[in-house]
C-alpha cells in the first residue's frame, strides 16, 4: 500500500494466489477488490504481526498505511472528497506484477479475522484516464479487464515471454483479437503475452 505514490494516484500490490499473505478478494468478473489492510511491521516487540490487529496508526501516532487509506475512503462516503484513485497491480508469481488498471476507493471497514481485527477496503474498477467517464465506458473499461485466472494460465503457456521476440521484460497481456474489434478478455485463447516493443507495433498495425 502507498498513499498518494503519486500526485494522482494511490498503488497497491494485490494477490490472489493461495497461501497470499493478505485476503484479497475479486468480486464481479474482476470489476470490484475487497482489498485486505497490512499489519504491523514485524519486531522485537511484535514478532508475530499476524496474531495483533492491524493498525490504524503508528505508535508515535501518524496515520499508518491503513489509517491514510482508511481516511480517503471514510471522507468519499462523507461527501467530503471524491474518491480516491488507486493503481492496483496483482502478483501473477514471485517477482511478477502485472496491472490491473485503476480503481476507485469507495469504502472501508474493519472485521474479524481470527482472533484479531483487520481492515478491508473496497475498490470500484474506473476508466484509466482523466475523468471517471460516463457510465458506458466505465462498463466497457470493466469487461476489457483480464481476469486472473486468464492471466496466470497465459502466462504459463508463454513461458513468461514475448511470443513475438521471447524478451522477458516490459511484459504486456494482450488481447490477440482486439477488444475494440470484438476480442474477448474471458479466454486464454484471445490473451498473448507481448514486450512492449511488439505490443506498439502491433497497435500500429491496427489504426
Amino acid at each position: 500500500m502507498n498513499f498518494n505514490a503519486a500526485e494522482t494516484h494511490s498503488i497497491v500490490l494485490s494477490s490472489h494466489r493461495p497461501g497470499a499473505p493478505y485476503d484479497d478478494i475479486l468480486e464481479e468478473n474482476g470489476t470490484v477488490l475487497i482489498y485486505e489492510g497490512h499489519d504491523e511491521p514485524k519486531t522485537s516487540q511484535t514478532p508475530y504481526p499476524k496474531q495483533v490487529d492491524q493498525p490504524l496508526a503508528s505508535k508515535s501516532g501518524r496515520p499508518t498505511q491503513n489509517g491514510h487509506f482508511h481516511q480517503a475512503a471514510q471522507s468519499y462516503i462523507r461527501n467530503e472528497k471524491p474518491a480516491a484513485r488507486v493503481r492496483v497491480y496483482e502478483k501473477i508469481k514471485d517477482g511478477i506484477w502485472s496491472y490491473n488498471g485503476l480503481f476507485a476507493l469507495v469504502d472501508s471497514w474493519t472485521e474479524t479475522s481470527g482472533n484479531r481485527r483487520v481492515f478491508k477496503f473496497k475498490l470500484d474498477s474506473i476508466p484509466d484516464e482523466e475523468s471517471f467517464g460516463s457510465v458506458e465506458q466505465r462498463q466497457i473499461e470493466q469487461r476489457r479487464l483480464i481476469p486472473s485466472h486468464v492471466k496466470v494460465a497465459v502466462w504459463r503457456r508463454d513461458k513468461g515471454a514475448c511470443v513475438s521476440c521471447g524478451s522477458t521484460q516490459n511484459l504486456h497481456f494482450d488481447h490477440i483479437l482486439p477488444y475494440s474489434k470484438g476480442g474477448t478478455s474471458d479466454s486464454e485463447k484471445n490473451i498473448q503475452l507481448l514486450c512492449m516493443r511488439h505490443n506498439i507495433q502491433k497497435g500500429a498495425k491496427l489504426i
